[in-house]
This record gives C-alpha cells, sequence and structure tokens, in this order.
C-alpha cells in the first residue's frame, strides 16, 4: 500500500474557524486551504477581509483559496484582483459559472493573463475542464476543482470522469 506522501495529490482542509484552520495547519498532511463565503457565514465572520488577513498572517506559507461572492462578472474580477493582492500565497476562487448559468471563461481567461493565481471551483462535466484549462492556458499555477462528490451524488461513478478530467486537461491540481 502506498503512503500519502507517495500520492500525486495534495490535501487541502475546507473550512472558515480559525482554530479549526491553525489544528489543520499544523499537521503535515494538510498542504492547502480553501473557503467560501458561505463557510465564513456558518463561522459567524462578519469582516470577510478582515479575517483573510488574519488567516494569511498566521498561514502564511501554505495556499489558501478565498472565493469572490458577486455573482457578475465585473465585479468577480474587481473582488478578484482584491483578493489577489492580499498574499503571494492566496488562490482566488471563481465558480465556473454564476448564478445564471453563465460560464466564466473569459472572466478567468482576463484573470489568468493579469497573474492572478485561480482555483476554478464547481466544474462537473468534461467540457467545462476542457474550457477552464483552455482559458488557465500561460497563466500563473492555479487549482481546477472538479466536484467528485457532487458528480457521485448524481449516481454516477465519478473515477471514469475524474481520469478523463485528467486526461483532457494536463495536470489538475484540486479535487473535491
Amino acid at each position: 500500500m502506498k503512503k500519502v506522501s507517495d500520492l500525486q495529490v495534495k490535501i487541502f482542509a475546507d473550512g472558515a474557524d480559525k482554530a479549526g484552520m491553525l489544528e489543520m495547519y499544523a499537521k503535515p498532511l494538510i498542504q492547502g486551504f480553501t473557503t467560501n463565503p458561505t463557510l465564513m457565514r456558518k463561522a459567524g465572520v462578519s469582516d470577510y477581509r478582515a479575517f483573510a488577513k488574519e488567516i494569511l498572517l498566521a498561514i502564511p506559507d501554505r495556499p489558501i483559496s478565498f472565493e469572490v461572492f458577486a455573482d457578475e462578472f465585473d465585479e468577480m474580477e474587481r473582488q478578484a484582483r482584491e483578493i489577489s493582492s492580499w498574499g503571494a500565497n492566496v488562490n482566488v476562487k471563481i465558480p465556473v459559472t454564476n448564478t445564471k448559468q453563465q460560464p466564466s471563461y473569459d472572466l478567468i481567461k482576463r484573470l489568468t493573463q493579469a497573474e492572478v493565481k485561480l482555483n476554478v471551483t464547481a466544474l462537473m462535466t468534461l467540457d467545462q475542464v476542457r474550457d477552464v484549462s483552455a482559458a488557465l492556458a500561460g497563466g500563473p499555477p492555479s487549482y481546477v476543482s472538479v466536484f467528485a462528490g457532487r458528480i457521485a451524488d448524481t449516481g454516477r461513478d465519478p473515477m471514469p470522469h475524474m481520469a478523463a478530467a485528467v486526461s483532457c486537461s494536463g495536470p489538475i491540481r484540486s479535487w473535491n
């Protein structure tokens, strides 16, 4: 049996509780963190920016993804540029579509060209993986979060989908 350290995966902790994040930070297996506005709200965070900056001071040496909370692409871009300025270890989470089901590929391309490190999230289809990979091409290291668990929730085995996603996209850096 392989050790976790031999696998080509990184384990990220997902949450918005500072004490819990610091507890995970002490574990060498946890190689990064991700959060979102919903998790922050559930954890009682009322000042997104202040919370993010506090976490970045406490966890300066591992990637941390903070998500935009706008639904319009112009405002997403403004927020993404600000969030990315908070630290060298910041990745900005951008959903693959907004709530109107409009794809965010053009926004992803603009942010990639501006050297914003991204974590494109909530991918469910191979077409999304291909289109996001194309939009990220040539940019800084970024993450693509394919939601295997949600695919499984639909009654489909996500493993063939995940294998196909890897083959059509190059190196995928994050699986959810």
